[in-house]
């Protein structure tokens, strides 16, 4: 459950990232960018997923058939896949659900072309909007558990997935990890919480998902990756900002900014220290909203993706301006060297000239000096 790709929404960005998007939107389901969920090794099992993030359901049978039934419209149940505008079928593979909104929670049925049932997911697609974020370096602390007033001795817990690999290695970075919303009544197991209570009207600030972070150190591995996203940025006179969309990034993996080769870090935001960017949560960071022109890299689990350039601006920061100027006086050398080579081609020519017609010099010198003596020897023996 580990890779995505979201295009970002309509931007005064070039097209070139879209148009990236856009391919990879069709790729995808077949190269397996986006997070994807399965059953081990079960007809039918559950999870808790966050709203708003894509994910992949699969289902390795041709000519599957797939409905669902969500648990707030029981009277409509079963319905077909192929009727939500969010949801596509992707043959013999699964369904990809973009965006799955937290009225989606329910059961997803996948059926062979005989009917016969092959998998059933049972997905609670909690709120992301609720997402409760705590940083352990300042000290914050997840919610606790409490008990939920429905009669019973019914336990509001979290459960927590694993930790997130870190964002970046060499230096001090950081890792989150994602947790749930679950019930459990006594001698029961635990149920995510939207699918315990299914069309109840109710609500609690404890039935919420929850994010943790953590700083972390790692070394570094030998890249993989084998290409990188450049892309041009306008800051919006109207709203002062721009969204920055990290390609292949999600909430389900480790997603690393930077401006400037400076880090941007959730301790930061969370601590308003960041003032001048902001991570978006609902997505793990995948989009940055930036207010100030630099230059932008993010990296998903620790590759370079993409590198985000400023359109010349009268303010823009001197190191920009310093970089800019740095790169023209490394083509302006370039085309220096360009232009020299002939000269220092001729010049290096009459040098090796020279030398060959004194090797040639000493060469006619010496074979005339041994034969005067070869001559003065002969006269000796007369």
């Amino acid at each position: 459950m580990a890779r995505v790709v979201s295009c970002p929404p309509p931007q005064p960005q070039s097209t070139m990232l879209i148009t990236l998007c856009l391919l990879l939107n069709l790729a995808t389901p077949l190269l397996g960018f986006y997070p994807s969920f399965s059953c081990p090794s079960e007809k039918q099992c559950q999870t808790a997923l966050l709203s708003d993030n894509d994910i992949f359901l699969l289902c390795n049978s041709s000519g599957a058939q797939w409905n669902f039934f969500f648990m707030n419209n029981r009277a409509n149940w079963p319905n077909k896949v192929s009727s939500v505008s969010n949801i596509e079928i992707i043959p013999g593979t699964g369904i990809l659900i973009r965006s799955p909104l937290p009225s989606q929670t329910g059961f997803y049925h996948c059926q062979d072309e005989n009917g016969i049932q092959v998998v059933q997911y049972e997905v609670d697609f909690q709120d992301v909007s609720t997402l409760h974020i705590t940083h352990k370096g300042l000290g914050q602390k997840p919610l606790q558990n409490e008990t939920l007033s429905l009669g019973g001795e019914e336990l509001i817990f979290t459960r927590w997935e694993p930790w997130q690999d870190c964002n970046r290695c060499g230096e001090p970075g950081e890792r989150k990890r994602l947790g749930y919303c679950y019930i459990e009544e006594p001698l029961q197991k635990p149920v995510p919480c939207w699918l315990y209570l299914g069309d109840l009207k109710m609500w609690s600030t404890r039935l919420r998902p929850e994010m943790q972070v953590e700083t972390c150190h790692v070394p570094c591995k030998t890249s993989t990756l084998d290409f990188i996203t450049f892309d041009n940025f306008e800051i919006s006179e109207e709203s002062e900002s721009v969204w920055l969309t990290c390609p292949l990034g999600s909430i389900y993996r480790p997603i690393f900014w930077e401006a400037n080769d400076m880090p941007l870090t959730w301790q930061g935001q969370l601590s308003n220290q960041d003032l001048n960017t902001v991570l978006e949560p609902a997505n793990g960071g995948r989009q940055l909203q930036v207010f100030q022109p630099a230059i932008y890299k993010c990296f998903v689990q620790q590759e370079l993706m993409a590198r985000f350039n400023p359109r010349p601006f009268p303010d823009v920061p001197e190191a920009l301006r310093e970089e800019e100027a740095g790169r023209q006086q490394g083509a302006a050398r370039e085309a220096s060297k360009g232009k020299a080579g002939p000269v220092l081609k001729g010049l290096k020519l009459t040098l090796l000239v020279g030398i060959i017609l004194g090797l040639l010099g000493l060469l006619l010198k010496f074979f005339h000096h041994s034969q005067g003596k070869r001559s003065d020897q002969v006269l000796l023996v007369k």
